[in-house]
C-alpha cells in the first residue's frame, strides 16, 4: 500500500485554518476519500496534556526554549502514535500545524536561532515532513479581531502576545515560504469562508489526484 499524503494547515492566530480544515475533512469524507483530521500540539492524550501546559494563560513565566522543546516533544509523540500509522494505512492526514509553526513562532517570533529550532524538530520528526503546507495568510489585526469576536474560541497564551509578536510570526512565515516554495501554497485568508474553502478544496483535489 502506498503511503498516504500529509497535508498541513499553517497560519497565524485567527487565520481561519482550523475552520477550513474541518470543512475540508467533511468534504473529503463525503466524497469517499479516506482521511483523518488532527492538530498540534495535541491529537493524542499525551500531546494534548503538553498542549494544556504550553497554552495555559497562567504559564506566563515559561522560558522560550522550554516552550520550543515542549512543542517538539508533543510533535514526536503525536507523530509516532497517530500520524505515521494513518499514513501507513494510505490515508490523507489533515493536520492543524506542524514543524513550520515552530519555525515561525519560536524561531522568528521568539527570536531563537531558526537553525536550532529546525534541528530539535528534525530530531523529533525524522523523515516525516509534510507533503503539502497550506499557509492561511491574514494580517494580525484581522486575525486578532476575529478571535475577540469569537466567544466560543479558546483564548490561549499566544493570543495574549502583543501585536509585534504576531507581525514577526507573519514575517517568519513569508521567509519560510520563500525557502520552501515547492511544498507551500499561500491562501489569502481575509476572503470569505466560502472563497477560502473553495480555493483550498481545489488545491487539495489537484494535489491528491
Amino acid at each position: 500500500m502506498n503511503r498516504g499524503k500529509f497535508i498541513v494547515f499553517e497560519g497565524g492566530e485567527g487565520s481561519g485554518k482550523s475552520t477550513i480544515l474541518e470543512m475540508i475533512y467533511e468534504f473529503l469524507i463525503d466524497s469517499g476519500i479516506e482521511c483523518i483530521k488532527t492538530r498540534e500540539p495535541g491529537g493524542i492524550r499525551i500531546s494534548e496534556n503538553i498542549r494544556n501546559i504550553i497554552l495555559d494563560t497562567k504559564n506566563t513565566e515559561m522560558d522560550r526554549k522550554t516552550e520550543a522543546l515542549l512543542y517538539a516533544a508533543a510533535r514526536r509523540q503525536h507523530l509516532v502514535e497517530k500520524v505515521i500509522p494513518e499514513l501507513n494505512k494510505g490515508k490523507i492526514v489533515l493536520c492543524d500545524r506542524f514543524i513550520f509553526s515552530s519555525l515561525a513562532y519560536q524561531g522568528y517570533a521568539r527570536e531563537i536561532d531558526v537553525k536550532e529550532i529546525f534541528e530539535i524538530n528534525k530530531f523529533a520528526v525524522g523523515e516525516y515532513m509534510p507533503d503539502l503546507n497550506i499557509l492561511f495568510d491574514v494580517s494580525p489585526e484581522v486575525g486578532l479581531s476575529r478571535i475577540n469576536k469569537n466567544k466560543d474560541r479558546e483564548v490561549n497564551r499566544l493570543d495574549l502576545e502583543k501585536l509585534d509578536f504576531h507581525n514577526k510570526v507573519r514575517d517568519g512565515y513569508y521567509k519560510l515560504v520563500e525557502e520552501n516554495q515547492d511544498n507551500f501554497q499561500v491562501i489569502n485568508a481575509e476572503k470569505s469562508i466560502e472563497e477560502v474553502f473553495n480555493e483550498v478544496k481545489n488545491i487539495i483535489l489537484n494535489f491528491i489526484e
